[in-house]
C-alpha cells in the first residue's frame, strides 16, 4: 500500500501541477487535462484505490508505482 502523500508527490514529479486547493480536495493539471485529488495525505491507498487513481490520471498501476 502507498500513502496518498507519496502518490501525490509522484504525480507532481511527473508534471502534474496543483492549481487549486480546498480542504483535502486539490485540483491537478497537466497540459489540457485537469483532475481532482480528494485524498488525505496519511491515507493508505490499497489496490482498488490505487488502481482508480492510476486510471484517472492515465497510468497503469505498475507505471504509477514506478513514479
Amino acid at each position: 500500500m502507498a500513502k496518498a502523500a507519496r502518490v501525490l508527490a509522484a504525480l507532481k514529479r511527473d508534471g502534474w501541477i496543483e492549481t487549486r486547493r480546498s480542504g483535502s480536495h486539490r485540483v491537478l493539471a497537466k497540459g489540457n487535462r485537469q483532475r481532482i485529488w480528494a485524498y488525505h495525505d496519511g491515507v493508505d491507498l490499497g489496490g482498488p484505490a490505487l488502481a482508480r487513481v492510476a486510471k484517472d490520471y492515465g497510468y497503469t498501476t505498475d507505471e504509477l508505482r514506478k513514479l
